[in-house]
């Protein structure tokens, strides 16, 4: 069954997988260090991880099954669950795809360089209204499509 886990301590997009989620009947796991308040339907789920570096990216890498869908800004996280199989996107809408990852890294790491020699400061624009629609999109067509695939490859 499709799974959404979302990588939560600083995801700015949670109230639209709840929304999505809800309109498909899907399960939803936040992963966090830390508690955070979720919606009392039984299908969203908090799991907390010790505070330990990355053990939320572990966790979820432990626990997604090909098909299932991650919802993260972390581009290593995301690396990591495209190995497993696992459909990606992150909360501007971006998906992460096989193609598209390593030119992801490539940035991160070079922004990470320039940010590091005082080039740049500061992280990611906040989302705008746009940036929530094209998520809102982007996972639904992501929903449809592993949908479409799961009941062609099950006939």
């Amino acid at each position: 069954m499709l799974h959404i886990f979302v990588d939560a301590d600083s995801c700015p997009v949670k109230p639209e997988v709840y929304r999505v989620a809800g309109r498909y009947g899907l399960d939803v796991t936040l992963v966090a260090n830390s508690r955070m308040r979720i919606p009392d339907d039984r299908w969203i789920t908090l799991q907390i991880v010790q505070n330990g570096f990355d053990a939320a990216d572990d966790w979820i890498v432990e626990h997604v099954d090909p098909h299932d869908i991650v919802v993260t800004a972390d581009i290593p996280l995301a690396s990591r669950c495209l190995k497993e199989e696992a459909c990606v996107i992150g909360p501007s809408g971006k998906p992460f795809t096989e193609d598209n990852i390593g030119h992801s890294v490539a940035t991160r790491d070079l922004l990470s360089e320039l940010r590091d020699a005082g080039e740049i400061a500061g992280g990611p624009p906040p989302l705008k209204k746009r940036d929530r629609s094209r998520f809102l999109q982007q996972l639904d067509e992501m929903i449809q499509s592993i949908r479409r695939e799961y009941t062609i490859n099950s006939a």
